[in-house]
């Protein structure tokens, strides 16, 4: 029996040496851990012969000496996104397409979350940060998200190309975009524009030709309508005066350039006056590069050239196509067109060689601003930051005080806002955006580094009873529930509104009333409070609660936009007095109060 067990073991020991072996040899890979980038002198010392590697010249020297090395092919293969690798020079691929239009976004293919840098600090939505109408704190959240930008881009986890900041005028409210931007008001849309490009780009040794890093001012131009009644974005053909590009539509992208200095601007989907923006000769060449000068790369939105050949119908050929957007000043392609129709567009002699030159050169000096042929990035300026600069304290802090300086006063009866939380024994809230985090963070949102709803917000100074209410389609409202719990508390809190399913990218509004029975719930519900009733919008666009206003019962209204992570702590300063909120700012007051 004793030799029947030895031999067992024996088995069993040689079972589990085996299978150890077979996972040691097949273990999952682990995630990247150091950045991308050239002129890696370090382990190939052969390139330092190479001038665009020499950090003591000037970015034009180096950019000339690098786009003469390269063959026809190997250009076109930096006109595209997910840019090509050149091994015999050092150059590793490159993708250009992140996003940060109110923190490290995980839209688009540039940035990945995991367990390294699982998180990043997400602000409100730019809707919302604008209507504080504070210079300094666009840039100062620049700054942030720059620093989150350049910790993640170190550790393999982001790019250095962030195709943010939205400044599209917001003209009408239905848009599924406008919570991207900052607001209908040319001049508040420049301001924005200006110091939030200044704050993701401006570095702090004072080098103002390098950048810490490279944004890009979206979408030119006159581009506000996604999807409504059949009309798309990628066939819309905007009829727009020239007076109106100058006062309106083109302002926010001119101070972008000519006060930011912004890398880079991207051309929209839709045509301007017969023409698809992104092979307009004029808007492009002629008046971002030739009247503003500007010292970046222009690149399409994603797959535009798709669009203009497809949808638009706008050209003959896939080549044509190719020829015609570079012609007209493009230097890349978010997509795969320029990469798979360029050499035609060569061979058949509708594109020079050399405006392909123009367009890596204006690509590459960007990525030569970047540092990015500078060699190891942890021996430049930023090398230090890493995980530990990602979320930090004072970096939340930042998001709720955002949130705060942007929520918006709408109404307030005498004696009801600030509650007191020493007199309320009980608060009732209620609605389908207040106990849901995921709302908060609008669209382009990353991975936040905590949330904080309204419910958490306002429960952690009073003792507070929930009722859902219902979804924020709301085509049912649980109305007698929401009464039961309104009667019985000192004071009420609806928090209602709009998320993603209602208003985004791709997706209008046909209206700009609250979504189903919302309206409803809250007239029921405000009939049997017997304290303070306090309505919360969250939203990215305007929503008409002229019902409210007009109710006596309904006893104060708060736009919270679409408040990042934070929304629900500063939503409760707000409630509670700890913080006096804006009051009727002319940029959204017409949006909200229809």
């Amino acid at each position: 029996m004793d030799e029947i067990k030895k031999h067992q073991y024996s088995v069993l020991l040689c079972f589990f040496f085996i299978l150890s072996h077979f996972c040691l040899q097949f273990k999952p890979v682990s995630a990247q851990t150091s950045a991308v980038f050239a002129c890696d002198t370090a382990t190939n010392p052969s390139l330092k012969s190479f001038p665009f590697c020499d950090v003591s010249l000037g970015v034009s020297a180096r950019v000339k000496d690098l786009v003469k090395r390269l063959t026809l092919q190997e250009k076109i293969t930096m006109l595209v996104n997910t840019a090509g690798n050149v091994s015999r020079l050092g150059i590793p691929k490159y993708e250009w397409w992140s996003e940060a239009l109110h923190g490290i976004s995980y839209t688009g293919p540039g940035v990945k979350f995991n367990n390294i840098v699982p998180h990043a600090t997400s602000f409100p939505q730019p809707i919302l940060t604008s209507a504080s109408f504070n210079e300094t704190l666009f840039e100062t959240i620049g700054k942030v998200v720059s620093t989150e930008g350049r910790a993640m881009y170190n550790v393999g986890q982001a790019g250095l190309t962030y195709w943010s900041p939205n400044v599209n005028i917001y003209r009408d409210p239905r848009w599924g975009r406008g919570q991207e931007t900052a607001g209908e008001d040319p001049t508040l849309s420049s301001k924005y524009g200006v110091a939030y490009v200044k704050g993701l780009q401006q570095r702090d040794d004072g080098k103002k030709d390098m950048l810490k890093v490279a944004s890009c001012c979206k979408h030119y131009t006159a581009y506000d309508i996604d999807d409504w009644k059949g009309i798309q974005r990628y066939n819309f053909n905007a009829k727009v005066t020239q007076q109106d590009l100058d006062d309106t539509f083109n302002p926010p992208f001119k101070s972008c350039v000519l006060d930011g200095n912004v890398a880079s601007v991207m051309c929209s989907y839709n045509q301007v006056n017969g023409k698809p923006t992104c092979g307009d000769y004029d808007l492009l060449a002629g008046v971002i590069r030739g009247q503003w000068k500007l010292n970046g790369y222009i690149v399409t939105d994603c797959d535009s050239l798709n669009e203009m050949y497809w949808a638009q119908h706008y050209t003959k050929t896939p080549e044509e196509t190719a020829a015609l957007s570079l012609n007209a000043g493009l230097d890349l392609n978010c997509g795969s067109w320029l990469g798979k129709y360029t050499q035609g567009a060569v061979n058949q002699g509708l594109v020079n060689e050399s405006v392909i030159d123009r367009a890596v050169s204006n690509n590459f000096a960007t990525l030569m601003r970047l540092g990015f042929f500078d060699g190891n990035p942890k021996n430049q300026i930023y090398g230090n930051l890493g995980p530990k600069d990602v979320c930090t304290e004072d970096h939340q802090e930042l998001a709720r005080e955002a949130a705060r300086q942007g929520i918006v006063l709408l109404k307030n009866t005498a004696g009801s806002l600030p509650l007191s939380p020493k007199s309320i024994k009980s608060l009732a809230v209620i609605g389908p955006n207040a106990n849901l985090a995921y709302t908060m963070v609008g669209s382009y949102e990353g991975s936040p580094c905590k949330y904080t709803t309204p419910l958490d917000g306002l429960g952690a100074s009073v003792s507070t009873v929930y009722q859902q209410g219902c979804d924020i389609a709301c085509a049912t409202a649980q109305v007698d529930n929401a009464k039961k719990v309104a009667a019985a508390a000192d004071a009420v809190v609806l928090v209602m509104g709009s998320d993603q399913t209602i208003e985004r990218e791709s997706k209008d509004r046909f209206n700009i009333t609250l979504p189903g029975q919302q309206s409803l719930l809250v007239t029921e519900v405000a009939s049997v409070s017997k304290g303070p009733v306090i309505l919360v919008i969250m939203s990215g666009g305007g929503m008409d609660v002229k019902f409210a206003v007009d109710n006596p019962k309904v006893t104060s209204i708060l736009w919270v936009g679409f408040p990042g992570e934070a929304g629900g702590a500063a939503l409760a300063d707000v409630v509670f007095g700890y913080f006096n909120p804006s009051k009727f700012p002319l940029s959204i007051c017409s949006l909200i109060i229809a």
